[in-house]
């Protein structure tokens, strides 16, 4: 039984050595990459994607020869910059560095979406996890949850929460965290994490549901007020804050939010590899896995095929949240 394990083995290695070895040669009689790569995030500069996107950009330049270069496309809750990666050439020169949510959830909160998630495109890798998080204003009078709903529930109509577009897991998470608290907090979409963290900031808007990377700095200079995270566990970048379940909302949870790398249909499995393999060079490098984690993010990593079966399961769960919460496409 022994020998016949290790003899799977060894033959299961000689295929994969095999394979890499053909991926190879295709790679060399294309060319590929004979010029700069073009990696749209589609979300304003300074948000979570963009964050990971720069902090890979040189590493993935470094292993493949060729500039990879952040294009920034921000807009409809990201569906702008999605649909130019969606309609792409699919020779590995336009690919899309992404969040899911919204990337998953697109067809749950808008009409007529220019692209079908799950046909146009092809998953590469995810790279990391993104908790979220729930912060307000300095001026805001409440330090935690319970104070927030309760301040929901004597003041009505008077909340907004702020989030990097319709349909991420922020605009979700504030949906569930209406129901579930009985509060009517008014959402405001923005073109991505950044702008919606400015004009927290700012004192615009009293309620930011943002990636936890983003607001993390400012909660820790006392510029806002961090109160949860949404996920079902605590994050390992704030491990003293609480998640909204244990903040007084019992059960609330949110799926966790993926980081990953998806080019367009149709990619050529070469390139995919390729592409694969230069992401999982630059997570191995201890700046860029330093750099990531202190802003927040948990570093994954893992083949095409699981990224995948992900997608497919992810939407499925968010099909059944969005039904159970009344969410209906606008």
């Amino acid at each position: 039984m022994k020998r016949a394990i290790q003899w799977s083995t060894t033959v299961a290695l000689g295929v994969l050595s095999m394979l890499m070895v053909l991926c190879a040669t295709t790679l060399q009689a294309q060319g590929w990459p004979s010029k700069p790569i073009r990696l749209v995030v589609p979300y304003a500069a300074g948000g979570a994607a963009d964050t990971v996107a720069r902090a890979l950009s040189q590493r993935l330049s470094e292993s493949l020869g060729q500039p990879v270069v952040v294009d920034n496309r921000g807009g409809a809750g990201g569906a702008i910059g999605t649909d130019i990666t969606a309609k792409a050439a699919p020779d590995g020169y336009t690919l899309l560095l992404t969040v899911g949510p919204p990337h998953n959830t697109f067809p749950f909160f808008m009409r007529n979406l220019p692209f079908d998630i799950q046909k146009d495109f092809t998953p590469i890798m995810i790279v990391g996890s993104a908790p979220q998080a729930i912060a307000v204003a300095a001026s805001l009078p409440v330090n935690s949850i319970r104070e927030l709903i309760d301040y929901g529930k004597k003041n009505p109509g008077k909340l907004s929460f702020g989030t990097s577009g319709a349909g991420s897991s922020q605009h979700l998470g504030g949906v569930m965290l209406n129901k579930a608290a009985g509060i009517d907090m008014l959402h405001v979409p923005y073109k991505g994490g950044g702008p919606a963290l400015n004009d927290l900031l700012g004192g615009q808007i009293p309620v930011g549901i943002v990636i936890l990377s983003n607001v993390l700095p400012q909660a820790k200079a006392g510029k806002v007020k961090l109160l949860a995270v949404l996920e079902a566990q605590r994050a390992r970048a704030a491990p003293d804050t609480p998640t909204v379940a244990e903040a007084g909302v019992a059960g609330f949870a949110v799926p966790d939010t993926w980081v990953g790398m998806v080019g367009p249909a149709r990619l050529p499995p070469a390139i995919v590899m390729a592409m694969h393999g230069a992401l999982v060079k630059a997570l191995q490098a201890s700046d860029v896995r330093s750099r990531l984690e202190a802003a927040g993010f948990e570093v994954k990593s893992g083949t095409p095929e699981e990224f995948a079966e992900l997608l497919t399961r992810s939407f499925e769960t968010y099909r059944r949240i969005t039904s159970e919460a009344g969410i209906k496409p606008e």
